[in-house]
């Protein structure tokens, strides 16, 4: 085994153990810093397979952003909430069967794929090719404006929810 193939196990067993713990542990903050310690594993895997421009993307847009926005909707909204209910419920074999389910169409679709690969010398085009693909109206730029407005709207909620209701006298 070479060193990148050591480093890329190491990276995706931290990985696999923090996504496990995600959705394990009972600790909404715990689970929350366990999603960014997900997330700097899949950061460090691009970083292997030589996909800065991604793993830049994965810290910055998921750990920055995205990540620290679920921490501080919950530090904000579980005190409001004062969820005291019960954590788990009796038809959880439910949603495992739906993860077993989606992750065997996933992988399917996956290994069915016909992937098209960069010749060695297009790799440097690529961040401008992924620019030019995301304000291209026939390709991405519907599915990214919709991500950003779903995001607006997961803000604005989060704030909705946060503030003091209005008791009526």
């Amino acid at each position: 085994m070479t060193a990148s193939q050591i480093f890329f196990l190491l990276f995706a067993s931290a990985t696999l153990v923090a996504a496990y713990l995600v959705v394990t542990v009972r600790n909404l903050i715990h689970a929350a810093l366990w999603l960014v310690a997900s997330l700097l594993g899949i950061a460090s895997i691009f970083v292997l397979l030589d996909a800065s421009f991604m793993a830049t993307v994965e810290i910055v847009l998921y750990i920055g952003a995205i990540a620290i926005l679920i921490v501080f909707a919950v530090m904000l909204t579980r005190r409001v909430m004062e969820d005291v209910g019960p954590q788990r419920t009796n038809t959880w074999w439910f949603g495992a069967i739906l993860a077993i389910l989606f992750f065997a169409s996933a992988s399917t679709l996956i290994w069915l794929t016909q992937w098209p690969t960069l010749p060695e010398g297009d790799v440097g085009n690529t961040v401008l090719i992924l620019g030019k693909s995301l304000v291209d109206p026939s390709k991405y730029v519907v599915p990214f404006e919709i991500a950003s407005v779903l995001l607006i709207v997961a803000l604005i909620g989060s704030i909705a929810v946060a503030l003091p209701s209005k008791q009526s006298e």
